[in-house]
């Protein structure tokens, strides 16, 4: 499930962000006419992609990574405190899913899941990829890791709405949810 790939609707509806302006899209990557650089720009919320290649500061690609993240994945960024999102997840089974969550996190956070409008997880403590060696500051924002397994929860058959809170810390990338069926 892709954080970017979030609900339609705007702001009070599908999501709510701190501020109007979407500081990736139109932002920090030019309004081009290029599908990355303008996706969902006109949104609240912050999105941007990741990218790689790039000289001579390597961005998403960079050595500090926990791990590799694809080339241009949309991810929801400059998150802060309060915000959310709602994303719609159709499960073709019922029961509980164990989640892997791709992200970044500059200081560590809290976040948390609701699903169909009911508390589903509880504050769930997002570790911090911070790496005092790097020698770029911008770049504590792009060590991208796994936090696997870092939640369960229960889906009905059929569509579910989660919503994803931003509790503490913030200045957090998210990327996806990966779900499996707990077995």
């Amino acid at each position: 499930m892709l954080c970017a790939y979030y609900d339609l609707g705007g702001e009070g509806v599908a999501y709510h962000d701190t501020d109007p302006q979407n500081h990736g899209s139109g932002e920090l990557n030019p309004a081009d006419g290029t599908y990355l650089n303008e996706f969902r720009i006109h949104e609240g919320v912050d999105t941007s992609y990741t990218k790689f290649d790039r000289k001579p500061d390597r961005i998403d690609d960079n050595p500090f990574d926990k791990t590799v993240p694809p080339r241009d994945l949309p991810y929801v960024g400059w998150t802060e405190p309060e915000e959310w999102l709602n994303i719609t997840v159709d499960a073709a089974r019922a029961g509980t899913y164990a989640t892997d969550f791709l992200y970044t996190s500059n200081r560590g956070g809290t976040i948390s899941i609701d699903v169909n409008g009911t508390e589903a997880t509880g504050p769930l403590q997002v570790q911090t990829t911070f790496d005092p060696a790097v020698p770029v500051a911008w770049r504590q924002w792009h060590h991208w890791n796994w936090a696997l397994k870092f939640f369960k929860i229960r889906l009905s058959k059929g569509r579910n709405v989660l919503t994803v809170h931003i509790l503490d810390g913030g200045n957090m990338n998210l990327a996806y949810f990966d779900f499996k069926q707990d077995q």
